[in-house]
């Protein structure tokens, strides 16, 4: 005899929720549970309702996003604490660097794009039910392109200067803050922007963010 997998969706579009629990209604074995509309939500319900899996948006609108919903899930449950296990499935159009390593960090069993067919999604569903990782091939691939590629070594200055300019603050400040010239500064951002790969001061915060060389 087959057992159903327990499923809660969360999502904070009421739309995109009954079409997955229309879509998940013609597969047999997959049964829903619970619905939420935030994250506060879904932390509540999977410790009340322990599903085998949360189908995982992101973005929810106010209150804490997917992420941090997926954090405390996993570490209230099985696959970080002492509950039953609750596996964590991403289901998202956001497939940024940023946003993939904050989610596998956070303990997400599995990533995948809405963009995927739905046999995609019941595959993954599954794989996830039973502590396997399941990725969208596009994702996958952004996985094996960070592995591939090392992070830049910055020095302790560097990353100083790295601070200052996510701050927002000019050459000026950021030398005064520092208690170096100016054109101490300038030469710093030269070798900044030449290990970074970028030619702009926003260009190197958004890859030292997505890089995660910043606090």
């Amino acid at each position: 005899m087959t057992t159903n997998v327990r499923i809660l969706l969360c999502d904070d579009h009421a739309v995109v929720r009954a079409g997955l629990l229309a879509l998940l209604g013609g597969e047999p074995d997959i049964e829903v549970v619970g619905e939420a509309g935030s994250g506060e939500e879904a932390v509540a319900l999977a410790a009340r309702l322990t599903p085998d899996v949360v189908l995982m948006d992101l973005q929810l609108g106010p209150g804490i996003d997917g992420v941090e919903a997926t954090r405390r899930i996993a570490a209230a449950s099985g696959t970080g604490g002492t509950g039953p296990a609750v596996h964590v499935l991403v289901l998202t159009t956001y497939d940024t660097d940023e946003d993939i390593t904050r989610a596998i960090e956070a303990g997400a069993t599995g990533y995948l794009l809405k963009a995927e067919r739905p046999e995609e999604l019941f595959a993954a569903i599954r794989a996830a039910a039973q502590g396997r990782t399941t990725l969208s091939a596009p994702v996958a691939g952004r996985v094996m392109a960070r592995m591939r590629s090392p992070r830049p070594t910055l020095t302790e200055r560097e990353l100083d200067i790295l601070g200052q300019l996510s701050q927002g603050l000019g050459n000026r400040d950021i030398a005064r803050a520092l208690f170096i010239s100016e054109a101490t500064v300038k030469t710093h951002l030269g070798r900044i922007y030449e290990k970074l790969g970028v030619e702009t001061r926003s260009g190197a915060v958004a890859v030292a963010k997505e890089q995660r060389l910043l606090p």
